[in-house]
């Protein structure tokens, strides 16, 4: 599906889609660098915020990459991996909630979330 933007519409949806990108990128390192610091021989609930911490670090990664990319036209693959992402920033920051000292690492995926947010509502 190929959508015409005004040339207002189309710098909207650039700067979104940057945001967006880079918002994932800083989720991404800083859920990385979170679940790395939790001992995987731990409770239950810090494997929980361990494998939450990787998840969203790999499908933030990814949606960076697919947003990265200049020749990718296909809205609904984009819809589909911003969406994903949105929520399992969400999930991962719930995870991260409850676990002392990561409340910058949540605060990066309830930003990314927010910025998958506003890029998604560009696409409407």
């Amino acid at each position: 599906m190929t959508t015409t933007f005004s040339q207002q519409e189309l710098f909207r949806f650039l700067e979104d889609r940057f945001a967006c990108a880079q918002a994932c990128t800083e989720c991404a390192r800083a859920c990385a660098l979170r679940a790395s610091l939790v001992d995987p021989d731990g409770t239950q609930d810090q494997e929980l915020v361990r494998r939450k911490g990787i998840m969203c670090a790999e499908v933030c990664d990814a949606t960076c990459r697919v947003l990265s990319e200049q020749n990718q036209v296909d809205e609904a693959v984009i819809r589909s991996q911003v969406e994903w992402c949105r929520e399992v920033c969400l999930e991962a920051a719930h995870a991260f909630d409850a676990h002392p000292g990561a409340e910058k690492t949540a605060r990066a995926c309830r930003d990314c979330a927010r910025a998958c947010t506003e890029f998604l509502d560009t696409l409407n």
